[in-house]
């Protein structure tokens, strides 16, 4: 069998890498990093791309294309550690557009597509994302979720309710209290959410979307994990091919030469791995739950490894704060931790295998 991406999609992709790097060459991104918040007008560029409609059919606004496409995008954003939201704006627009609910279709939908509203997903619960372990109530949400991707700059929160339902609050709403977080990855602004009594809308038919709304987000995570991995290995062979030492090239010696094959044999595989969790989504649901935590464990678990991999083939350098490899590396620390460690999803998969 004989599988790739589609001419379209390397076009997609291609297209927004060129885009990411005319709008954040490397010499900015330690800048961009530092400000912790969403780039603007790169987010505006973005929207008006078509991206956040991917998953979104024509006759609701979209493009009407497929997970695959959408995390081939995300793996160009995790190799640019680009601070824009388009996966949750994409999920959020599918959501709404899907879930059969008219009324927040036409409230929602077009703000999202247009990148006039930031969407965040605050699903997870005691470390995962899992509707079998939602609690709250969408007439009276209460308590505290933390470390919620976009929430600190989102105009409107989807919340996991009992049953697997999903609900939908803005958050200005009473009873709504965001707070940032002062996170490890600037370029994934975190919020802390705080509910006293607060009042959603049940997305109406959202029950039968709800595991596949998380199967989505861990394969854009293992999506976003190999971009990110892979943009610090390839930090780490330009500068091995560039940096001399005893009038030699560092990538000339044995020790280093093996720590970089070892790097790329590692990160070969897990974009085509995260491809077919996203191929199952779209075409093999019965899979779809199994490959994708699958696809989130072992790409977060490689990309962080060899992100580290890639520090340490830098030397001091490595370390800096101006030197731009730790953004990867704390993004792929990010793609690891949320939505479940590599250990939850691990078990997840092997349930669901029949081990």
């Amino acid at each position: 069998m004989y599988f790739d991406l589609t001419e379209d999609q390397k076009v997609i992709a291609d297209t927004v890498g060129a885009l990411l790097a005319k709008a954040v060459p490397d010499s900015e991104i330690v800048q961009q990093f530092d400000r912790g918040s969403v780039n603007r007008d790169l987010w505006s560029s973005l929207a008006e791309m078509g991206l956040c409609g991917i998953l979104v059919s024509e006759e609701h606004g979209g493009i009407g294309m497929d997970l695959l496409t959408l995390a081939v995008v995300q793996e160009q954003l995790g190799q640019a550690a680009a601070p824009v939201p388009v996966a949750a704006n994409a999920l959020a627009a599918w959501l709404l557009s899907a879930s059969g609910d008219a009324t927040l279709r036409e409230r929602w939908v077009a703000p999202l597509l247009a990148g006039e509203a930031i969407a965040a997903f605050a699903i997870e619960k005691n470390g995962q994302s899992d509707p079998e372990a939602w609690t709250q109530a969408p007439a009276a949400l209460s308590g505290s979720l933390g470390n919620i991707l976009w929430a600190a700059e989102a105009d409107l929160l989807i919340v996991g309710c009992e049953g697997g339902e999903l609900a939908l609050i803005e958050t200005t709403a009473a009873g709504v209290t965001v707070e940032p977080v002062e996170a490890v990855d600037r370029s994934q602004p975190l919020g802390h959410v705080r509910f006293d009594g607060a009042v959603a809308t049940r997305i109406e038919g959202s029950t039968a979307l709800a595991t596949r709304l998380c199967d989505a987000l861990f394969v854009l995570s293992a999506a976003d994990a190999c971009g990110a991995g892979n943009r610090a290995m390839d930090l780490a062979v330009e500068y091995a091919t560039t940096r001399k030492q005893f009038d030699r090239l560092i990538g000339s010696f044995q020790g280093l030469k093996h720590q970089l094959a070892n790097m790329k044999a590692e990160m070969e595989p897990v974009r085509y791995l995260y491809w077919y969790a996203a191929h199952c989504w779209d075409a093999l649901p019965a899979k779809a739950s199994y490959t994708a935590s699958l696809a989130k464990a072992h790409a977060s678990d490689v990309a962080v490894r060899v992100a580290r991999a890639a520090v340490e083939a830098h030397g001091g350098i490595g370390y800096t704060w101006e030197y731009p490899l730790h953004i990867y590396l704390k993004r792929a620390m990010t793609a690891r931790a949320i939505h479940g460690l590599p250990s939850i999803h691990r078990s997840r998969s092997a349930a669901l295998a029949g081990w």
